[in-house]
């Protein structure tokens, strides 16, 4: 699916734009819009990723319990590239992608534990403007994660909604990588968040 950004993606060159090319062929399949459109100010594409890689070696967290969380936030947030993305790399890193097809429509999926539902109750809450986490809801994930547990789940959140915000203000969609990886469509509920961002 291809839709015009809300700044124009410009070609990436020289060193770095080559290398950055070869590890998204690599870790996707193909060259992603978005990343053209970052090209535009390089320094902070480079520092976002930089903070995004950091963010997928933090291991104080179940994989599957990151994973639902970022993409609940993501649906939260309406950011389709996220979403597609998520799912896509939960695929990819071998995690339970008939679960992560679900986050979009959680509420009322019946897959989910009552762990995975707190975690994805917290992603949504802290989402919210104003920030809507309850001292119930943490003293709960507090006591089942840990405090480095609940520290990386709060931070690993906080880096989703720059990113799907910034995804959003900028136009960037979904660059389909699940269709292009074979992966059965998200749930049904995952268009309808969308596109009422």
């Amino acid at each position: 699916m291809t839709t015009s950004t809300r700044v124009p993606a410009t070609k990436l060159s020289g060193l770095y734009g080559a290398l950055i090319k070869m590890a998204a062929r690599k870790m996707l399949g193909q060259v992603p819009d978005s990343l053209g459109v970052m090209w535009n100010h390089p320094a902070v594409m480079k520092d976002l990723m930089k903070i995004g890689n950091k963010v997928d070696h933090w291991d104080r967290l179940d994989p599957n319990l990151a994973t639902f969380a970022t993409m609940a936030a993501a649906g939260y947030v309406g950011c389709s590239f996220c979403l597609d993305l998520g799912y896509f790399m939960a695929h990819n890193k071998g995690l339970d992608e008939v679960k992560a097809r679900e986050v979009p429509r959680w509420r009322e999926s019946s897959v989910f534990t009552p762990l995975e539902r707190k975690v994805m109750d917290y992603a949504e809450a802290m989402c919210q403007t104003p920030v809507a986490v309850t001292d119930e809801l943490s003293a709960a994930l507090l006591e089942e994660l840990g405090a480095p547990g609940l520290i990386e789940l709060t931070g690993r959140i906080g880096f989703m909604n720059l990113s799907a915000r910034s995804n959003i203000a900028l136009g960037i969609h979904s660059a389909e990588f699940a269709d292009a990886c074979g992966l059965a469509p998200l749930a049904t509920a995952a268009t309808d968040v969308v596109s009422s961002a």
